[in-house]
């Protein structure tokens, strides 16, 4: 059996799970007499079966899809010793700690298709940075442990040891070592390219002899080097340090973990890659204009100080960013767009598993979103020892639970999910601003339409009762909602596209349609309201707007708005010189909320010299009573000049003859040789 052009293998691990593989072709929409085998034990007795496959399936063209993760070494490992190297590699796809292995798997074939299905789904490319670590390692610590620390990496690391205390350190016996004392001031940087700065810095003395001593202590010693280990036992030296490559920070007081650490460190000398976890249009951040601040949202939650401001744009050091992706889940315009992977991708991964589980007869789907490293630990914990997931929960890990935004959340929803519960390690908790403000907003909107409120649902847990509870025995997992048939539509590139599409299909058969839902204030979404008393379409507001959600028309004076476009970002608000704009976070459910509305026009003002258009009677009127026999520029009859055209205002000053003072003198002729001669056969003299 085929799946998006792949053969599908499956295996019951050893009759540890109950596979039929009749349900499971029906399941994914296949008839009876193209069920797959169901193999026993693939990744040892049936191995040489298992290449057998691989090769059948390349000579077509086609590639393979193992549903299995555990072994995914031993299969690999299987293809290379037959001299395989397929033009297709095999996926891999988990159903044993997420359906086969729970209570409830007898159940589990319509997850198993659609966990199988979302897994043969072609995988996008992923951009990556390169790291260059040639070894230079920084040891900042105290005491005897830092110095043996030093000592175990010294053949494998040039290392430079920075003792903030160094306690009852004996003198070292041969200067081998690089060694000083002082307190990081300051770090920045990455693996391959930290720079440090140092107060109180002070080399070792090495006529050092009952007890070290120190030369002459300076402030402000910088450095740079491409590792980081810190054992000072002291406060990170950066924000989210756990997220910074090339610095690895342990308890100085766990032998354990300090021989673990420099394991790790030992191994950071080289070229590494990493991903490129975000794609950054600087063309359309709203951060600021004209040096008016706007849009700081990311800047707010982005926990490893990746992001900085750069003018009118945000800049992003992709070789300092983590990953998280809470920029994504905040940022109004797409400037930074998650890519590992896009939201256009992973959405359409929660369609393709929604829709495969209820066309394969499953019944209220809830989505488990959690990151692929600790909160997986987490599930298969439940798995082995446990209950397991529940049936009707399908899992869908991802990169960081951070990287989610209102608009993924509501899709899910809209494309069948009656519940959605985002895993998060409790280590990540201080994480979770963007998230909860993301949460928020759906459960406004959501809540504005008369659903019920708790279908979206942030779970901070390690421990695998905490996960079983939630999703087995709470009242919101045991509660059988009446939602909206699925919607169908596709995902498409831009977010707040799938918000409107996801949005009215769930205000179009919610309890308590309506056209506007408040929002706090600080969401992405909104209206502006002008004082058209007091405007004087300046249009300041408009070239300040970075979405095109106020414009005007090069034909006339006017002032126009589109409320889909408006991000509530402000800078029409700080820029506006009148100050007659202020701003309404709402929610416009509204098919007419995409169009253009004028909000002021005027017709323009006509030049009383020559009758050309040139501006709005608002601005002219405002300057003639602001200026008006109240400026010595525009006494008297000078105040007419303020009703003429640029062109008719110069020439009304040449003709009042106050041009004159552009005049410049006759141009003296120029002397030559001749009238020097003539000159000196008259007798005369020229000054030189």
């Amino acid at each position: 059996m085929k799946l998006n052009g792949k053969t599908v293998l499956i295996c019951d691990c050893e009759d540890t799970m109950p596979l039929d593989g009749a349900k499971f072709a029906k399941a994914c929409g296949h008839k009876a007499g193209e069920a797959p085998p169901v193999h026993r034990n693939l990744c040892r007795r049936e191995l040489e079966r298992f290449a057998h496959l691989v090769g059948d399936a390349e000579a077509e063209g086609a590639g393979t899809l193992v549903a299995c993760t555990q072994e995914r070494t031993a299969f690999e490992e299987a293809l290379s010793e037959t001299g395989q190297d397929p033009a297709h590699p095999p996926l891999f796809a988990n159903i044993r700690e997420y359906a086969g292995w729970s209570v409830e798997a007898d159940k589990a074939h319509p997850k198993i298709a659609a966990l199988l299905s979302a897994a043969a789904l072609d995988r996008p490319d992923v951009a990556t940075v390169k790291m260059e670590s040639a070894g230079i390692c920084l040891l900042y610590g105290a005491g005897q442990a830092a110095v043996d620390a030093a000592r175990q990496l010294e053949g494998r690391l040039d290392v430079s040891l920075l003792l903030t205390d160094p306690g009852d350190v004996m003198p070292l016996g041969i200067m081998d070592l690089l060694v000083a004392r002082g307190r990081v001031a300051g770090a920045s940087g990455h693996l391959g390219g930290f720079e440090i700065v140092v107060d109180r810095y002070a080399p070792l003395d090495p006529a050092s002899r009952g007890e070290l001593a120190w030369g002459r202590p300076s402030n402000q010693a910088a450095s740079q080097c491409d590792i980081i280990l810190d054992m000072s036992g002291e406060a990170p030296l950066f924000p989210a340090h756990e997220k910074r490559d090339g610095y690895i920070r342990v308890d100085p007081s766990d032998p354990v973990a300090v021989q673990k650490a420099i394991l790790q460190a030992s191994d950071l000398v080289g070229e590494f890659e990493k991903p490129r976890y975000v794609a950054f249009d600087p063309d359309v951040c709203a951060h600021s204009r004209a040096r008016v601040t706007g849009c700081t949202r990311c800047l707010d939650v982005c926990p490893a100080s990746a992001i900085q401001p750069d003018g009118d744009h945000v800049t992003i050091d992709p070789y300092v960013c983590g990953g998280c992706g809470a920029c994504n889940s905040v940022c109004p315009t797409e400037a930074a767009r998650y890519a590992y992977p896009r939201d256009q991708h992973l959405l359409t991964r929660v369609r393709t598993l929604l829709k495969t589980y209820l066309d394969a007869g499953g019944k209220r789907p809830t989505l488990l979103f959690h990151a692929e490293g600790r909160s997986f630990e987490t599930i298969e914990a439940s798995a082995r020892f446990g209950r397991g997931l529940p049936a009707a929960t399908i899992p869908v890990p991802i990169n960081e639970p951070t990287q989610l935004n209102a608009e993924m959340l509501i899709s899910a929803i809209a494309m069948g999910a009656h519940r959605v519960v985002i895993l998060v390690h409790p280590t990540k908790r201080d994480e979770l601003e963007g998230l909860a403000h993301q949460t928020g907003l759906v459960e406004t909107m959501l809540g504005g339409l008369g659903y019920e409120s708790g279908l979206v649902e942030v779970l901070t847990a390690a421990d695998p009762d905490a996960l079983e509870d939630a999703l087995h025995d709470s009242p919101a997992a045991r509660r059988k909602l009446s939602m909206p048939k699925a919607a169908a539509f596709a995902p498409q590139e831009r977010k707040r596209t799938n918000l409107r599409l996801a949005s009215a299909h769930l205000r179009k058969h919610a309890p308590d349609p309506r056209d506007h839902i408040a929002l706090a204030k600080g969401a992405a979404f909104g209206t502006v309201h002008v004082d058209v008393a007091g405007c004087t379409l300046c249009l300041a507001c408009v070239g300040a707007c970075p979405t095109g959600a106020l414009g005007d028309n090069p034909d006339m004076p006017q002032l126009s708005f589109s409320e889909d476009a408006c991000i509530q970002c402000g800078l029409c608000k700080n820029t506006c010189p009148e100050k007659v704009i202020s701003l309404e976070p709402r929610y416009n459910f509204r098919d007419d909320a995409a169009e253009r509305h004028v909000i002021k026009e005027e017709e323009p003002f006509e030049c009383v010299s020559c009758g050309k258009p040139f501006a709005s009677k608002s601005t002219i009127e405002k300057m003639l009573a602001t200026l008006g026999d109240k400026h010595w520029m525009f006494k008297g009859g000078q105040m007419e000049r303020l009703k003429m055209c640029e062109d008719c205002r110069v020439q009304a000053v040449f003709d009042a003859g106050e041009g004159e003072i552009f005049r410049g003198g006759d141009r003296p002729r120029p002397r030559t040789t001749g009238d020097y001669f003539a000159a000196r056969e008259r007798g005369e003299d020229i000054d030189e």
